[in-house]
């Protein structure tokens, strides 16, 4: 339950998803609730607004055990529902713990040596590394699996010269939007091989000579997220830091596949969010001597985003049972994506116009909702290239070239 004024009114869940989780799970999510509204609500406004990650929140976020967990066995909804949650009070942190535990900490998992998982898997599963996943180029994201222009030339360590059983390798190109990127200890670097045009993948420290880091400024979303420029200048990788397990982007379809979830996971935190604040502001904002809850125009807007946020919840749960049965494929992942997106853009903008002018400064929350909303609609897959896969899978023709 939720409380505005002195009126218990009743949480957006408005259908009881939460419900479905195991005792335990419900627990977690309250310890979850519980760090979120003392270490996080009070300041995000803040670090969004001067544009700095607050580091020193991690030994806290960690001590929730909460990297990954599907691996630490809990149900795909309740992983699901720690991302909204995150998001629903601050979508910077949501997004700086998918990319780290989603995409880096999974990636090890999934793609890792026996070396590699003893190294770093448990350091970077309790924050004590962090790292980031350095996929999209300046010139490429949507079609950064054919035009990948990042290389990656084997050589001997020795020597220097190209060598195809050489224990070393040069990376030379660009990577960009990546978050975590400024401050990251390692990065999952992908790169075309020179010898055979595969993709492969890297375990890049951060400090190795010719990385070079800038953050990207004047954001308008996701301020708190430290997205990089990132240049490789004949940086020289160990073939030890060579993730084995990828041989083709082909393999990284169900690591792809996964963020992708929690990415859409996010539009549901994102409407979640704007029904609490736009929902409070409308009980206690008075105009026109009487609250703006009783005018009809704004219940309506209250109710179409209540709709949506709760249909999206449940496509979202539909899709976590799909998990459960190893049956999640990549259209049913894009539909929920590319749907979902358009769901939140129309939820959020509700939202904005019920508070107003004041639906335009950070103070009211709302308007840090809103621009955040603007990247979750455009990064893992656009609106457009999410709702093309669907298309693809349902007319058996692509539109994609």
């Amino acid at each position: 339950m939720s409380t505005a004024g002195t009126v218990a009114l009743p949480d957006a869940d408005f259908f009881a998803v939460e419900s479905l989780l195991i005792q335990a799970e419900r627990d977690k999510l309250a310890e979850l609730r519980e760090f979120l509204a003392a270490e996080i609500a009070p300041f995000a406004g803040d670090w969004w607004n001067k544009a700095e990650f607050p580091a020193h929140i991690l030994p806290k976020l960690a001590a929730l055990q909460l990297s990954t967990p599907a691996q630490r066995g809990y149900s795909h909804l309740f992983a699901g529902l720690v991302i909204a949650e995150m998001t629903r009070v601050d979508t910077s942190i949501a997004t700086f713990f998918l990319v780290h535990h989603d995409l880096f900490v999974e990636s090890l998992y999934a793609f890792g040596s026996a070396g590699q998982k003893q190294r770093l898997l448990d350091d970077a599963s309790s924050l004590r590394i962090t790292g980031a996943f350095a996929l999209t180029e300046p010139n490429h994201g949507s079609d950064v699996a054919g035009g990948m222009e990042t290389r990656a030339r084997r050589i001997s360590s020795t020597t220097g010269r190209p060598d195809d059983g050489g224990d070393a390798w040069v990376l030379n190109g660009a990577k960009r939007w990546i978050g975590n990127g400024t401050f990251c200890d390692y990065m999952l670097v992908w790169a075309r091989d020179e010898a055979d045009g595969s993709v492969r993948g890297f375990i890049v420290d951060a400090a190795l000579p010719g990385v070079t880091r800038t953050r990207i400024e004047n954001k308008i979303a996701l301020r708190t997220v430290q997205n990089a420029d990132i240049v490789f200048d004949n940086v020289r990788v160990a073939e030890a830091d060579r993730f084995a397990g990828i041989s083709s982007f082909e393999d990284t379809n169900e690591l792809l596949r996964g963020s992708r979830i929690m990415v859409a996971w996010q539009t549901v935190g994102q409407q979640l969010a704007a029904f609490d604040v736009a929902r409070q502001y409308a009980v206690e904002r008075h105009q026109f001597g009487r609250p703006l809850a009783q005018f009809q125009l704004v219940q309506q807007q209250l109710v179409t985003m209540l709709g949506n946020a709760v249909a999206s919840m449940g496509m979202m749960a539909g899709l976590a049972r799909l998990q459960d049965n190893g049956a999640a494929d990549m259209p049913q992942v894009a539909l929920a994506k590319s749907y979902l997106s358009a769901r939140m853009r129309e939820t959020v903008a509700l939202g904005r116009s019920i508070l107003g002018g004041n639906g335009i400064v950070t103070d009211y929350r709302m308007a840090k909702i809103f621009s955040d909303a603007e990247a979750i609609y455009t990064y893992e897959g656009s609106f457009e290239i999410n709702t093309l896969i669907v298309g693809r899978a349902v007319t058996g023709v692509s539109a994609i070239v």
